[in-house]
């Protein structure tokens, strides 16, 4: 279960920091062509269209790092969880318990700092992310995969 968990993280890392690469360099190429059209548009010189390209998004740090560490840490919560815990039913309640915990202190943490919607909708949709796993989960292991 550990392997899994830790092999899930690392996954689910690697996934959230290539989403990240992948929306900046796009989001860098569509400014950066905005940047072109109203350089033509405006007669800018090469020293201020310079100064305007420093302003662009970098899709090799920022995001792609931020998310890759932010989706680590969080997938660690109900990791450690696990270890120490054997019997099935406790670790389940534990997961739910201490998920629900990071969440409201993450969440909360993030509405205090960015105005973010109400934590119990954040809350709730999580519980029915954990539902919706743990449902599949059983069905794949009740097929016999």
């Amino acid at each position: 279960m550990i392997f899994n968990g830790v092999a899930g993280l690392v996954a689910g890392a690697c996934s959230m920091a290539v989403g990240e690469f992948v929306s900046v360099h796009s989001q860098y190429y569509i400014e950066k062509a905005q940047m072109k059209k109203e350089c033509s548009i405006e007669n800018m010189g090469v020293k201020e269209l310079d100064a305007e390209k420093e302003k662009l998004p970098n899709s090799w740090y920022g995001a792609s790092v931020d998310s890759a560490l932010s989706f680590s840490v969080g997938a660690w919560v109900p990791l450690i969880g696990s270890i120490f815990v054997k019997d099935y039913a406790v670790w389940v309640g534990l997961i739910i318990a201490v998920v629900s915990f990071a969440l409201l202190m993450f969440g909360g943490l993030g509405f205090f700092l960015g105005k973010r919607p109400p934590i119990v909708k954040l809350l709730m949709g999580i519980w029915m992310a954990i539902g919706v796993t743990y449902g599949l989960i059983k069905l794949v292991g009740f097929a016999g995969f």
